[in-house]
C-alpha cells in the first residue's frame, strides 16, 4: 500500500506576520478581495466575510475592517412564500383568473403606431388579431375560469378596497368557487359577500346597503350570503361601532378634536355588552357621534347624522334614551360611593 504524503497547502505553510511588540500567530492564512495585510490591531491574516451583516472582520480580534459589503451571490427573491424561487415574471395575483402567469396580447400593441414602427404589416397586424381572440377565448374556455374572470372584474371595480385587500376577497372568492359554493348562487352576491368579510376583518367596515348598491343586489341577499360565507368560512366577528367612527365623522365634517371625548364615552359604554350588542353598530356609533359634537360645541342635526349612519331618526332616539339612561346609573352609583 502507498504511503500518503502531508501536504500543506499555501495558506498553511505561510506563517502570519505579525507586528512590532505582538506575539505571532500560529493560525491559517485567510485572504478576502481586497483584504491581504494584516490586521492593524492583532497582525494576523485572518479575515471573514460576515454575509447577513455585510461586515469583514478579523477572526482573531473581532476588528470589522469594512462595513455595508454588498452580497456578491444571486438575489433570490420569493414574492408568493412558496418553493419557486424563479425570479422572471411578475408575481402571482388572485385577482386575474389565471393568477397572472399567462402570456397576454395587448391590443395597443397592435392598433397603435408601435406596430408600425416595428415593421409590421396591416396583414400581419390582422393575424396577430385574430391569434389574440383565440388566445383570450382559449384562458376562458371552462365555466369555473369565465366565473372568476367575472368575479374577479367585480371585485377590482366595485369593491372600493385597496389593492392587498382586493387580493384576500379574490382569494376567498377562488375557495368557495373550488368548493362548489358559487354553484347555483349569483356572482355578485358571493363577490360582495367575501368584499363586505374582508374588509370588516381588517377593520374597515362597509355597510351592507352601500356594498349591496355597489354590487347591485338586494340587502336581503346580501346579509343572506354574508351569514352562509362567514359560517362557511369560519369568519364570525362582532363590529363594534368604534369601527365607524372615523368614516362617519369624515362624513359629518367633524373636528378631529372630538376623537377624544368620543373614545371617553365609548370606554364607558363597552363593558356593558347589554347596551349595544344585537343592536345596529352603526346606529350606535350615530347615537354617540351625536352626543359628542352635541357636547364639544359643534352639534349635528339628527337628520344629518342618520343620513350618515343610515339609520332612522326613530332608531338614533331610541338608541339615545338608553345610552342617556346608562350615564345617568353610572353617575348615581359613582355619587354613592
Amino acid at each position: 500500500m502507498m504511503k500518503q504524503e502531508n501536504k500543506t497547502t499555501n495558506d498553511e505553510a505561510t506563517p502570519s506576520p505579525s507586528l512590532p511588540g505582538l506575539a505571532p500567530h500560529d493560525h491559517s492564512r485567510r485572504t478576502l478581495e481586497g483584504h491581504t495585510r494584516p490586521c492593524e490591531d492583532c497582525g494576523a491574516v485572518n479575515w471573514d466575510f460576515d454575509v447577513s451583516r455585510g461586515e469583514i472582520t478579523c477572526g482573531d480580534c473581532g476588528l470589522v475592517a469594512e462595513e455595508n459589503v454588498p452580497d456578491p451571490g444571486a438575489e433570490w427573491t420569493n414574492r408568493d412564500n412558496g418553493e419557486d424561487r424563479s425570479r422572471v415574471g411578475r408575481p402571482m395575483t388572485y385577482t386575474l383568473a389565471d393568477k397572472g402567469l399567462n402570456t397576454t396580447i395587448d391590443v395597443r400593441d397592435l392598433n397603435t403606431g408601435i406596430a408600425s414602427r416595428h415593421g409590421m404589416s396591416s396583414q400581419a397586424r390582422r393575424d396577430w388579431r385574430r391569434r389574440r381572440v383565440i388566445d383570450e377565448r382559449s384562458k376562458t374556455r371552462k365555466s369555473r375560469e369565465r366565473n372568476l374572470v367575472k368575479a374577479n372584474q367585480f371585485i377590482r371595480d366595485r369593491s372600493g378596497l385597496p389593492a392587498p385587500l382586493q387580493e384576500e376577497a379574490a382569494r376567498l372568492y377562488r375557495r368557495l368557487s373550488g368548493e362548489g359554493f358559487v354553484t347555483g348562487r349569483s356572482i355578485a352576491g358571493v363577490t360582495a359577500a367575501c368584499t363586505y368579510l374582508v374588509a370588516r376583518q381588517e377593520g374597515l367596515p362597509r355597510q351592507i346597503p352601500a356594498v349591496a348598491q355597489a354590487f347591485d343586489i338586494t340587502e336581503k341577499d346580501l346579509s343572506r350570503l354574508i351569514r352562509q360565507v362567514s359560517r362557511r368560512l369560519n369568519m364570525h366577528k362582532i363590529t363594534a361601532p368604534d369601527e365607524y367612527f372615523d368614516k362617519f365623522m369624515s362624513d359629518l365634517g367633524l373636528e378631529p378634536s372630538i376623537r377624544t371625548p368620543l373614545d371617553e364615552l365609548w370606554t364607558t359604554i363597552r363593558p356593558h355588552d347589554d347596551v349595544w350588542q344585537g343592536k345596529k353598530p352603526m346606529g350606535v356609533a350615530a347615537a354617540l357621534i351625536y352626543k359628542a359634537a352635541t357636547a364639544a360645541g359643534t352639534p349635528r342635526t339628527q337628520s344629518e347624522v342618520c343620513a350618515v349612519a343610515n339609520v332612522s331618526e326613530v332608531t338614533l332616539r331610541g338608541l339615545l334614551r338608553i345610552i342617556d339612561g346608562l350615564l345617568d346609573k353610572i353617575r348615581q352609583y359613582q355619587n354613592l360611593q
